[in-house]
């Protein structure tokens, strides 16, 4: 396997609006943008050819990854006209690979962080012989995913949405967002209209008797449709949780980027990443955040499980947890902000304005 598409997302990330500019897939996760961490994996992997399906801000991935090479890769890029969701990205891009049509070609989603063994999917696709390979992964509460059950051999036997009672929960295996496509298969999608592979290719190559295999794999995943989903897989690609060749340095409790200033005496653990042009004052303590380039933090600030943007301040002695503080933004000192708050770009909170702990 040498091909692949990577599919990265719409307009639908509820970091984007705290982030100027930049889709999620773009913003640094363990110091670098977090596309580049699907694109070394599948590197890793021995894919050497990648076509980028893009939709929303796809001007910015252009210019930061070029012509791939400097990641052992040949990049293209296509940029659909109208939102074409996940099988029809798919199909809109056929035309730019070059495999045989019984080649298998690898599609991933670039909203998702996983640890998968790309190259035991691609082995159970071939020794199977199948025509669509899907990573299943298991998850504790399936009720919020749609269900794909498996006979005893991995062979798919229905795609199910959504459960809404106890009773349809008959599996908690779940569609992971990774592929091995028949090559020939891609072109039986419907080109030029939206195409969603999880309710219609998918169902629809089971009716018609296609063998769809499904291998569990259940090393790491995590979905980053969340800010606090995002700012944990950065911690988990930092402590090593999830396998990474493109984590900037060794993975530990921080990653510190270059030109990052840090006081001696500053606490940083669980994954913390510090980057480009950061200042970290004397007495702060930031445990599993991420803060982005340029980014102030004054002395004696407490920052547990946030993402700070690029070029924000956050102010002496004010308290966050689980806080998302937009580019530019500035959060005065004295202020405390908890349980998922969010402070938009360039907005300005003054000093000793919010608290959000109890009076109890």
């Amino acid at each position: 396997m040498t091909e692949a598409i990577l599919l990265v997302g719409g307009k639908g990330t509820r970091l984007r609006p705290l982030t100027v500019n930049t889709p999620k897939p773009m913003v640094r996760a363990a110091g670098v943008p977090f596309l580049t961490h699907q694109l070394a994996r599948a590197r890793a992997a021995g894919v050497d050819h990648i076509v980028l399906a893009t939709s929303y801000l796809a001007e910015v991935f252009e210019p930061h990854f070029g012509d791939g090479s400097a990641l052992g890769l040949h990049i293209e890029y296509v940029t659909e006209k109208e939102p074409l969701g996940t099988g029809g990205a798919i199909r809109n891009v056929s035309s730019r690979l070059h495999s045989a049509p019984d080649d298998p070609i690898l599609v991933f989603n670039g909203d998702i962080l996983t640890g998968l063994d790309i190259a035991a999917l691609v082995a159970t696709h071939q020794q199977t012989n199948a025509d669509v390979s899907l990573h299943l992964t298991k998850v504790p509460d399936p009720r919020a995913y749609g269900l794909v059950p498996t006979d005893e051999t991995g062979r798919v036997q229905a795609f199910l949405e959504k459960p809404q009672t106890p009773e349809e929960i008959v599996t908690d295996q779940i569609n992971a967002g990774a592929y091995v496509f028949r090559r020939s298969l891609i072109d039986t999608i419907p080109a030029g209209r939206p195409v969603s592979v999880e309710r219609e290719t998918f169902p629809d190559l089971l009716a018609t008797g296609a063998h769809l295999q499904g291998m569990v794999d259940s090393t790491y995943w995590l979905d980053l449709g969340t800010p606090a989903a995002f700012v944990r897989g950065s911690a988990d690609l930092v402590l090593g949780r999830a396998p990474s060749p493109a984590v900037p340095g060794r993975c530990g409790d921080r990653l510190i980027l270059p030109t990052a200033t840090v006081a001696p005496d500053a606490k940083l653990t669980a994954g913390t990443v510090v980057g480009e042009g950061a200042f970290i004052a004397e007495g702060t303590r930031i445990s599993g955040s991420v803060i982005l380039p340029n980014a102030v933090i004054e002395p004696g600030a407490v920052i547990t499980d946030s993402l700070i943007g690029t070029a924000a301040r956050v102010g002496e002695r004010s308290v966050l947890t689980d806080t998302v503080i937009g580019d530019g933004a500035v959060v005065g000192a004295d202020n405390e902000l908890r349980d998922g708050a969010r402070v938009w770009c360039d907005a300005m909170i003054p000093p000793g304005a919010v608290r959000f702990s109890s009076d109890q």
